[in-house]
């Protein structure tokens, strides 16, 4: 009987073009994750609809409420919702991508295919859910009858700019929580905590002008600003800070595929 036999320095070979081969496999494994998310739940999808429209409610309550933060005459549901919409679909692909090759140890450890496939299908499952979020902006926009400017059409790539901005530190994170599985405790906090330091409930405007390039090194702040600048288009774009936060990207970005290569070929022997 023929066996076969995975070597782990076989993977070298042909991998970006196995990537086009096994395409198939960014389908199967987002539909079975998508399913297994929302399986037994009673309301399934609307669950991507309720959470970000109950953090909505309370980052509303808190920051334009309570603490009375300015936003340059957009209704603060909106200004709210539009930095919300990039920092949920942020947040969601790297707690999914993070943990990604631990809940797919079992296929790992058995056959082969580029491991590149997994956190990235994880991502595209939080695209779902980002699909479904966006048609609550709509309502809003609708219901405030706040206007569609020509800003609008920049918002597929800033969708492209927040897949990648999850998609660096979500492969970093999850190559060490093969070995050191202290990060699926650390991710949530680290979300957590991320959602008050980013510009989701406030304007990135409300910071020093002195401490704001520096403030763009968050990743987030980058994509929060485009966002809102395409939807609310109430205050000048800061350039400075986009262009810092696209390079903070693209590091994370190659470091994390050049750091994820580098160890993948130990993954099934450590999983």
């Amino acid at each position: 009987m023929a066996k076969l036999i995975i070597e782990a320095g076989r993977i070298n070979k042909d991998y970006w073009r196995d990537l086009w081969r096994y395409r198939e496999l960014f389908y199967f494994l987002s539909w079975r994750d998508l399913l297994v998310r929302y399986r037994q739940t009673a309301i399934g999808l609307t669950w991507a609809l309720l959470q970000p429209l109950l953090t909505m409610i309370v980052l509303t309550v808190i920051f334009g409420r309570v603490a009375k933060m300015p936003s340059n005459g957009v209704p603060y549901s909106i200004l709210v919702f539009a930095g919300l919409l990039p920092w949920q679909f942020f947040s969601n692909s790297l707690t999914t991508s993070s943990n990604s090759l631990v809940a797919n140890a079992n296929l790992i450890s058995k056959i082969y295919f580029p491991r590149l496939v997994v956190p990235f299908s994880s991502v595209l499952v939080s695209m779902v859910d980002f699909m479904v979020s966006f048609v609550i902006l709509l309502v809003l926009l609708l219901l405030y009858r706040f206007p569609i400017t020509w800003h609008f059409i920049v918002l597929p790539p800033l969708v492209l700019l927040a897949f990648l901005s999850a998609l660096g530190p979500g492969l970093i994170i999850t190559t060490l929580n093969v070995k050191y599985r202290d990060f699926r405790y650390i991710i949530p906090f680290i979300v957590q905590f991320g959602l008050y330091v980013s510009p989701v409930g406030f304007s990135s405007s409300r910071i020093p002008e002195q401490w704001r390039l520096l403030y763009s090194l968050n990743p987030a702040v980058g994509v929060i600003d485009g966002f809102r600048w395409a939807i609310c288009g109430n205050e000048p774009f800061y350039w400075p800070g986009f262009i810092m936060s696209l390079v903070v990207i693209a590091a994370l970005l190659v470091f994390g595929l050049r750091y994820f290569r580098q160890m993948e070929r130990k993954f099934a022997d450590v999983i």
